[in-house]
């Protein structure tokens, strides 16, 4: 209809018998002559299906020993896998106990070996951290 005064617009949506609707606001704002409880059902359906294709993405956490064994090693090796191909983020963490955080370098080996393990489906999301006697990292599955 092109730019038009605002009572010419309330005029014709009443005569039309639907509301005046308005879409964006800027220098002129723009506004639709439609059925507002129309609009609004329209507008509710399309975030449900935006809402539909949305993949959240969790984050999954094992948790790691210094001392941990080869098989309980292979064990938490297969589970990781499984959390990056449902394309989950995982925090893996060690925890280092008593005079076991003398010994940093073992928990980091740790680490580079997931990372070694891994290296095919994910990357290192950052650098590891170490808070306290938790040394962490996070991996993130490759596109």
């Amino acid at each position: 209809m092109g730019v038009i005064p605002t009572k010419d617009a309330l005029l014709k949506a009443s005569e039309k018998q639907v509301d005046l609707v308005q879409i964006a606001t800027g220098d002129v704002p723009v506004c639709k002559l439609v059925d507002y409880g129309k609009f609004v059902f329209e507008l509710q359906k399309k975030e449900k299906e935006l809402k539909k294709k949305q993949k959240t993405v969790e984050l999954k956490e094992i948790r790691f020993s210094p001392s941990i064994g080869a098989h309980d090693f292979d064990t938490k090796i297969k589970q990781l896998i499984k959390f990056i191909e449902k394309e989950n983020k995982v925090k893996c963490t060690v925890r280092f106990r008593g005079r076991q955080i003398a010994h940093k370098d073992i928990g980091e080996k740790l680490f580079l070996r997931i990372q070694e393990a891994t290296k095919d489906i994910a990357s290192l999301d950052g650098k590891m951290k170490l808070e306290g006697n938790i040394l962490m990292m996070t991996l993130t599955p490759k596109k």
